[in-house]
């Protein structure tokens, strides 16, 4: 397992950060708490769960998987979603968040999270109000650094801006949904993020399932499966089975079978090996899929292959980067 630094921080992260939505639902307690101690062992330190995730259930399993190793782990959380049914168990006010921060904190069984992040942009609390909560959490050490999940790149630039200006914690990570299959961050998240120094750390890296091949045809699975059984949102099968995606996972299987990987494997390694990205958070629902995607470290693709997902699943040019890029001055 290699290591990459935190954004601008001290730290260091595993490679890949093993995300735990799964855990308490797909992925039963005893099965979670085996995979959370397999990737410790295999020299992971970065684990990331939501106040959200399965009605809280995750964050209590992944407490209950830490408790004699929690000065080993980088432990990541998030704030933001519904949790209750009162109208402010949702949002970025103050009152919400010092809420959500103790009852993440009593669910974790610790007393400080080494990452916080707002899950998504709230419309309704004013981000300075939300950036003052953070720093004071960051101040009474309940919080070590704070990062965000879903914004666009001018929240993210607007709420670095006032923190800087008044001195508060600054983000130092953002976690978007980032992958062979999605690849609208590079439109102005990614440039920001390698401008101001702010460590990427992507979600749903193989699509929801998508990119490790078990999709074949673009008729709806009859199977206990993610994308199968996920109802509105990004995730779900009408979204992701379009031709373009599928034609995207016949160049992974490709280049798959000439690295002698799976596509799951090829898919995470090119994320690791991209400038800018931190960890790819991973999950897994039982032990033989925490395995497959464990067996992205340890290698990397061949230049040619690196080359060409890039080609193939890159953004066509667009207005204003192709702009910008026709009149770059030479040195």
């Amino acid at each position: 397992m290699n290591y990459k630094m935190l954004g601008k921080s001290g730290v260091a992260v595993s490679e890949l950060c093993l995300g735990t939505m799964t855990f308490g639902k797909a992925a039963p307690e005893k099965e979670a708490i085996s995979i959370v101690h397999q990737f410790l062992d295999d020299g992971g330190n970065f684990i990331d769960t939501a106040d959200t995730y399965v009605d809280g259930e995750s964050e209590r399993i992944v407490g209950k998987a830490i408790k004699d190793r929690r000065s080993e782990v980088i432990l990541a959380s998030k704030v933001r979603m519904k949790v209750g049914p009162h109208i402010n168990d949702v949002g970025y006010s103050r009152k919400r968040i010092m809420d959500g921060i103790d009852q993440s904190l009593t669910r974790l069984n610790t007393d400080y999270l080494d990452l916080y992040q707002l899950h998504v942009w709230d419309h309704l609390t004013p981000i300075e109000e939300t950036l003052r909560t953070l720093d004071d959490l960051v101040t009474a050490g309940k919080v070590r650094y704070i990062g965000c999940s879903n914004f666009l790149a001018w929240q993210i630039m607007k709420s670095l801006s006032i923190s800087e200006r008044e001195g508060y914690a600054k983000f130092i990570t953002v976690q978007p949904q980032y992958s062979l299959l999605h690849r609208e961050m590079d439109r102005e998240v990614m440039s920001l993020c390698k401008e101001e120094g702010i460590g990427v750390l992507p979600w749903a890296p193989l699509g929801g399932g998508f990119l490790t091949g078990k999709y074949t045809t673009p008729e709806k699975p009859d199977r206990d499966w993610r994308l199968a059984q996920a109802g509105p949102g990004e995730y779900n099968w009408e979204t992701k089975a379009v031709d373009r995606n599928f034609e995207i996972l016949t160049k992974v299987e490709e280049i798959a079978e000439k690295e002698e990987k799976t596509p799951a494997q090829v898919a995470l390694n090119w994320l690791m090996m991209k400038e800018g990205i931190t960890s790819p958070i991973f999950g897994a629902r039982n032990m033989a899929q925490y395995e497959e995607n464990i067996g992205a470290v340890g290698w990397r693709l061949q230049d040619q292959h690196v080359d060409e997902l890039e080609a193939f699943t890159a953004l066509p040019p667009e207005y204003p980067q192709r702009f910008i890029d026709k009149f770059k001055r030479p040195l």
